[in-house]
């Protein structure tokens, strides 16, 4: 990315490695609606520093001679000395520096990035579900940081990549029922691999213990307060468009006892805790993979994600950089 628009796959210089680095070989990088925001330009500057590779959603091996390993990386580098990273919120780090954002990607064959950031796996976990550690992380800590119970009535509302594994990871604290409110009937395969045990388009008077909102759309947020029953949790996970606006009614959020929590981005303890189950092999989400691109087609990729719904089902896009 030189900068908003202007998008190109070109030969620059290998990355230096620096201090406490290590040099790491892509294998494969994920697409999301990040990632059009940053090629359109329209992501505040505060968060992304043009030019920039884009990839911040990978799995690679060290590019070291001696080492083979499989390894995906924390793409937010904490400063590790603010009073937000000394707490665990690493996520909230005061200096804002991600991979893909303000500091190269991994859509290229090689890669610099901090030691400390990188995570070993299994030899024998897939790289396309790996490739999924990072968007799981964000979706783990949301879910692991609000009040879940077993038996749970649960509703995620969209039908994405993010919606889809939430409902996923929602399999973890045994709900009674996980719900899907989407827009796009032809992802009802997908959710339903995912464990969801009604795909549906509209909700009507249904009310549920615990909503995870993921489409990041007013009429969805909405959705997702009204959906709510009383002493309910409402976890706002999808993120809109910078001064959207939704009606809330405060006598109601009172009158029906309601949590309402926002989650940004992913800790690195909940990173750490996504890496534990898949070198467990206790989730497996590359069925959500659907579509894959060598880097050579970056533009098709990039147009498979933007394009508007169809009759098939679009999980995750993804970019193979390195078949290996």
């Amino acid at each position: 990315m030189r900068g908003p628009g202007d998008v190109a796959l070109e030969e620059i210089a290998e990355p230096v490695v620096g201090p406490g680095e290590v040099l790491v070989r892509p294998l494969v990088s994920g697409l999301c609606g990040t990632d059009l925001e940053i090629v359109a330009g329209t992501i505040d500057t505060a968060y992304v520093h043009y030019p920039v590779v884009l990839g911040h959603e990978w799995v690679g091996r060290l590019a070291a001679p001696d080492q083979d390993s499989l390894v995906v990386v924390e793409g937010i580098v904490p400063c590790e000395v603010c009073d937000e990273c000394r707490r665990g919120a690493t996520n909230r780090c005061r200096t804002y520096d991600e991979i893909g954002f303000t500091r190269h990607g991994a859509l290229a064959d090689l890669i610099s990035v901090p030691a400390h950031l990188v995570h070993p796996l299994h030899h024998e976990v897939d790289a396309l579900d790996a490739a999924l550690v990072e968007p799981m992380a964000v979706v783990w800590r949301a879910l692991t940081r609000a009040r879940i119970e077993s038996g749970s009535r649960c509703l995620v509302i969209g039908d994405g990549t993010v919606a889809l594994l939430g409902a996923m990871l929602l399999q973890r604290f045994s709900p009674a029922s996980v719900t899907m409110l989407g827009l796009r009937p032809a992802q009802a395969g997908l959710a339903h691999q995912a464990g969801v045990t009604d795909f549906v388009t509209e909700i009507g008077d249904r009310r549920f213990d615990f909503v995870v909102e993921a489409a990041g759309q007013a009429p969805a947020i909405s959705a997702a307060l009204s959906c709510a029953d009383r002493g309910g949790v409402v976890v706002l996970l999808g993120l809109p468009a910078h001064g959207t606006k939704v009606d809330l009614f405060p006598d109601d959020v009172v009158n029906n006892d309601l949590i309402i929590q926002g989650s940004f981005s992913y800790t690195r303890e909940s990173w750490s805790e996504v890496v534990s189950l898949v070198n467990e092999r206790a989730v497996k989400p590359s069925f959500l993979v659907t579509h894959q691109f060598d880097l050579a087609q970056w533009s098709d990729a990039l147009a498979t994600l933007a394009a508007s719904p169809s009759d098939a089902p679009r999980g995750k896009v993804v970019v193979v950089v390195s078949r290996e």
